[in-house]
C-alpha cells in the first residue's frame, strides 16, 4: 500500500468518530452476513475472490474515494441515486464500508502496521454522507427504519403503481418463472453475487391512494443485463434491455427490505400473492426517466436471459480459478465505480484488481478461500464484528 502523508493521523475526536462508524456497522454487518441465505457455487471461487477484493478495497478505497469527493460532494452523489436504474443503491452502499471494514479485518492480522484510522475514518465518512443522501431522510440503512428503502419520489411510485397489469394464477406462476430466469442469469453475470437486482420499497398503496388497503408495492431493479465494462459481458450484446425496472404488487403481504436489498416478507412465498406487475426500463434515460415496457415482452427477456446464461456459464467454465478470482474480485471492487461515474472521474480511478496485492498474499487468499468455502458463518460477538481503534 502506498504511503500518503496528505492525511493526517486523527486526534481524539477523530478516534472517537471512527470508532462510532464502526461501532455503527459492526452489529448489521454481523446479523446481515449471518441471515444471508449460504450458497456455495460448485464453480466459482465466491470466497476467494471476497476476500482479494476486500483487501485490495482497504488498500485502495480511501484515494479512490478522495479522488471522487474532490470531483462531487459524497452526499450530492448519494442522492443521485434515487430514481429507477442507478447503481447507487443500498447494497453498493453498505458495501463501500464493509469491503474496506472485511479487508481490515484480514490484512491488519498480516500487518497491523497498514491499519491507519485516518484511512478508514475517510471511507467511513464518505460512506455516512452518500448514505444519508440516498436515503434523503436523516437515516443511513434501511435497518434504521426496520427495513424500507424509499427514495423513489412519489411520481415514480405512482407511476408503477397506476400502470400495473393484473394477473390471475396463470399470469401469476408464468411471471414467477420470468423473473426466475432473469434473477438466475444476473446472478452468473455478476459472478454468483445477488447484486444484479434490488428491491427497493415496501409501499403501502392503501395509505398513499394507489390501490386497495393490503396491497404492497415492491419494486425490483434488474441492473446492467447487457454488454458491460465486465469483459465476461461480450456474450450478453444480444440482450433486448440493459436495465428493467418492476413494479410488484402483493396482496395480504407483510414486507421489509434489507440492506441487500432484498425483500423479506410474511408469508415467505410473496410471489404466491402477485396480484399485478407493471414493467419499466430507464434506457436510453440517463436521468432515470421511466418508458413503459409491455409486461408480455417478460417472456422474450427472460428467453434471452436463458440463452446467454448457458453461453455465459460455457465461458466461464473455461477459466482457471485465477481468472475467475479476477473476474469476481473486479464484481466486488467496482462496487465503488457507480459513485465515481456520477462524479465524472471513473476514468481517473485504476480498477484493476488484483493490483496491490502480493502475488504471494493473493495465492494465501485464494488458499484460505477454498479451504472455508461458503458455509461458514461469524462467530465474533455482534459489537466486536469489527474491532475498534481504541
Amino acid at each position: 500500500m502506498a504511503d500518503d502523508d496528505a492525511t493526517p493521523t486523527p486526534g481524539g475526536a477523530q478516534l472517537d468518530r471512527v470508532d462510532e462508524l464502526i461501532g455503527y456497522h459492526s452489529p448489521l454487518a454481523h446479523r446481515l452476513t449471518t441471515e444471508r441465505t449460504s450458497y456455495q457455487s460448485q464453480m466459482i471461487p465466491v470466497t476467494s475472490y471476497i476476500l482479494v477484493a476486500c483487501c485490495e478495497a482497504f488498500m485502495r478505497y480511501p484515494e479512490a474515494m478522495r479522488t471522487i469527493a474532490g470531483a462531487m460532494d459524497p452526499e450530492r452523489i448519494g442522492a443521485a441515486g434515487r430514481r429507477p436504474g442507478s447503481r447507487i443503491n443500498t447494497v453498493h452502499l453498505w458495501s463501500i464500508a464493509n469491503f474496506h471494514l472485511l479487508g481490515r479485518k484480514v490484512l491488519s492480522q498480516f500487518d497491523p502496521s497498514l491499519d491507519r484510522p485516518e484511512r478508514t475514518l475517510e471511507v467511513l465518512e464518505f460512506w455516512d454522507a452518500a448514505a444519508r443522501g440516498f436515503r434523503g431522510d436523516g437515516t443511513r440503512t434501511a435497518d434504521d427504519t426496520g427495513g424500507t428503502i424509499r427514495v423513489y419520489d412519489d411520481d415514480v411510485v405512482a407511476r408503477l403503481a397506476t400502470s400495473v397489469q393484473a394477473v390471475d394464477d396463470d399470469g401469476r406462476a408464468l411471471v414467477r418463472r420470468q423473473l426466475a430466469s432473469l434473477v438466475s442469469y444476473l446472478f452468473l453475470l455478476y459472478f454468483d453475487t445477488r447484486v444484479g437486482t434490488g428491491d427497493t420499497g415496501p409501499y403501502d398503496l392503501g395509505a398513499l391512494g394507489l390501490g386497495p388497503a393490503g396491497d404492497t408495492l415492491v419494486v425490483r431493479d434488474l441492473y446492467q443485463m447487457g454488454r458491460s465494462d465486465f469483459p465476461w459481458s461480450d456474450v450478453a450484446a444480444d440482450m433486448p434491455y440493459q436495465h428493467l425496472v418492476a413494479g410488484l404488487v402483493l396482496r395480504g403481504v407483510d414486507a421489509r427490505i434489507t440492506d441487500f436489498g432484498t425483500v423479506v416478507t410474511d408469508p415467505e412465498d410473496y410471489l404466491d400473492r402477485l396480484v399485478g406487475v407493471s414493467l419499466f426500463t430507464t434506457d436510453d434515460a440517463p436521468s432515470g426517466e421511466l418508458r413503459p415496457v409491455p409486461v408480455e415482452e417478460l417472456g422474450a427477456v427472460a428467453a434471452a436471459a436463458r440463452t446467454t446464461e448457458r453461453a455465459l456459464y460455457r465461458r466461464i467454465a473455461r477459466m482457471d480459478t485465477m481468472e475467475m478470482v479476477r473476474c469476481g474480485a473486479e464484481v466486488y471492487f467496482t462496487f465503488l465505480r457507480p459513485f465515481a461515474e456520477v462524479a465524472g472521474v471513473a476514468g481517473e480511478i485504476d480498477w484493476t484488481v488484483p493490483r496491490d496485492l502480493a502475488p504471494a498474499m493473493v495465492d494465501l487468499l485464494v488458499a484460505a478461500g477454498e479451504s472455508v468455502g461458503g458455509s461458514s458463518l461469524p462467530d465474533e460477538q455482534p459489537d466486536m464484528y469489527y474491532l475498534p481503534y481504541r
